[in-house]
């Protein structure tokens, strides 16, 4: 349940892009009506329709969810934060100015994010934030947490390359497909080899506990 709300913004980004993508007549005139304030000369044009209300919907879904998690208690993560900070920031570009290009940065600068932070973190201060999240749940000696670490540092830099070169080679519509297909793909690929590595160093009685891993 929690890795369908995690992802639910990128589920209905994809979605709606669909959806338009498939009427764009209808997505241009329905933009133009309704957002138009919010865009650069006021109109939508039948290229643009689908990414501008994609974009709007993922902006909107990422608000709702941070507005839900507060009001039920719970507590936000930081990479949800950077995530609303950048989708707001680089949505925000895509529907003003008319150019899909902004909303096609958004994940390789998140996945860079958190990458130079889990980086910095170790390198720099000698504080492995794997070891903070998943410490209370997995008993591991220090030199396999300084492997887990680069090894999603790795992983969210080598996501954040394959984002931008789908979004320069491909056409929108595959950078969407790869946006939901891939990258969750990939990310639960990553999961398991996580686990099956991890399963060498755990202790009987916690061989039968799923690894957690990191938001995205």
């Amino acid at each position: 349940m929690k890795l369908l709300f995690d992802f639910l913004p990128i589920i209905l980004f994809f979605g709606t892009f669909k959806y338009a993508e498939s009427n764009k007549e209808w997505a241009a005139r329905f933009a133009t009506e309704h957002f138009g304030l919010l865009v650069s000369g006021g109109v939508v044009g039948l290229g643009e329709g689908p990414v501008l209300l994609a974009t709007l919907v993922v902006i909107a879904a990422t608000l709702v969810q941070i507005a839900w998690m507060k009001l039920s208690g719970r507590k936000v993560d930081a990479p949800l934060w950077v995530s609303l900070v950048l989708v707001l920031v680089l949505g925000g570009a895509t529907v003003w100015f008319h150019n899909e290009t902004f909303i096609k940065w958004k994940p390789s600068m998140l996945y860079w994010l958190m990458g130079l932070t889990l980086w910095a973190s170790q390198v720099l201060f000698r504080r492995n934030l794997l070891k903070v999240l998943m410490g209370e749940q997995l008993d591991l000696p220090a030199v396999v947490w300084q492997r887990l670490n680069f090894a999603w540092v790795a992983f969210f830099a080598f996501m954040g390359l394959l984002n931008v070169y789908v979004a320069y080679s491909f056409s929108t519509d595959t950078w969407v497909d790869f946006k939901l297909f891939g990258g969750i793909g990939l990310m639960l690929v990553f999961t398991v080899a996580q686990g099956l590595y991890l399963s060498r160093h755990l202790r009987d009685d916690e061989a039968g506990r799923e690894p957690a891993k990191p938001s995205s």
